[in-house]
């Protein structure tokens, strides 16, 4: 493909990071700009392996300042892709205000910057968690939105704020919802990372409610591949579910983790249910396989095995980040420059 320069916001976190290190590995002609604002997930540690390639740059900021996106999109972008988000549904339940802030006034930002500009492609990474939750089948790109959670609500804001952008203006959209991802780099609060750095510790694992609430998992690997197509192939205005159908109850996930870590059972503890929380997702990702020809490449087995080797191999990673030692170095660095 012709060679493009992209906008990553929120490339310092887990998705948008593996996201770079893939573009970088399959394109050898794309430019990448990097803005992230360093919150307590974005972690520059994980892209220490392309930090001194020549096509990869860092800035540092908040996407809801207008004038640094002004200054950072004035020289031009071939596209946008918005990874930058809060997302984590417990914290959004103590304090919603951070995720109306970055979730919908800074997706709102990008797109006027994106009119002001005519950047060609605006890639707004969304969530399967808008469609709330399904008892039975799969949610479809038609199915209506119906979230349960402050973030959940706060992404399908921002989803409807493109939709208007592009009714209006014919602002060059396109959403992706994906389910669960798994991989390197994943911020240890969410389950895979969590409970699998507690076994390593020997400490509980914390299971909400009767831990037999379900989700998707995909492997970060093919979620990157697929925002790859939608860049080169998706169609402006339109929405793609992005999946695996590899559905699971929590409590199954952790049996497998622990049998992957050789570890007991016995360090799992039920806790009380969070509020709202959304028993099944489940996507129909039809659409994207017949439109952009994609489908996932990695088993479940394969993808979760190699994601507790890479926790496994990676404990001072991991142990740096729970210990809060990365956050205050990072911050301390960047609020001297």
């Amino acid at each position: 493909m012709a060679a493009m320069k992209i906008l990553v916001t929120g490339g310092a976190g887990f998705i948008g990071s593996n996201f770079i290190q893939h573009i970088i590995q399959e394109h050898s002609n794309w430019d990448i700009t990097n803005l992230d604002k360093l919150t307590y997930a974005g972690n520059l540690e994980n892209l220490k392996d392309v930090e001194k390639e020549h096509r990869y740059h860092f800035a540092k900021g908040d996407i809801t300042d207008r004038e640094l996106i002004d200054r950072l999109l004035s020289p031009g972008f071939d596209a946008i892709v918005n990874f930058a988000a809060e997302s984590h549904v417990d914290r959004s339940i103590l304090d919603p205000s951070p995720f109306i802030e970055t979730n919908i006034k800074g997706t709102q930002v990008l797109l006027e910057g994106v009119r002001k500009y005519q950047i060609p492609r605006y890639i707004q990474v969304s969530t399967d968690e808008v469609y709330g939750s399904i008892d039975n089948g799969s949610f479809t790109e038609k199915s209506p939105l119906s979230p349960n959670s402050p973030y959940a609500t706060s992404k399908a804001a921002a989803d409807l704020l493109c939709l208007a952008y592009w009714k209006t203006y014919r602002t060059p959209i396109v959403i992706t919802r994906c389910t669960n991802n798994f991989g390197p780099y994943q911020f240890p609060e969410k389950l895979i990372p969590l409970a699998t750095t507690n076994a390593l510790e020997g400490k509980p694992i914390p299971v909400y409610g009767d831990g037999l609430n379900i989700r998707d998992w995909l492997y970060v690997v093919d979620h990157c591949r697929a925002l790859d197509s939608v860049i080169q192939k998706g169609t402006l205005g339109q929405i793609y579910n992005i999946g695996s159908g590899n559905e699971r109850t929590n409590l199954e996930l952790i049996h497998k983790l622990l049998e992957l870590l050789g570890k007991p059972k016995d360090l799992i503890q039920f806790v009380t249910d969070r509020p709202g929380h959304d028993r099944r997702y489940s996507l129909d990702v039809t659409k994207i396989s017949t439109e952009l020809r994609w489908k996932p490449t990695y088993s479940f087995e394969e993808s979760l095995a190699a994601t507790v080797k890479w926790y496994i191999k990676s404990e001072n990673w991991w142990r740096r980040i729970k210990s809060g030692e990365y956050t205050k170095y990072y911050q301390k660095m960047y609020h001297q420059r």
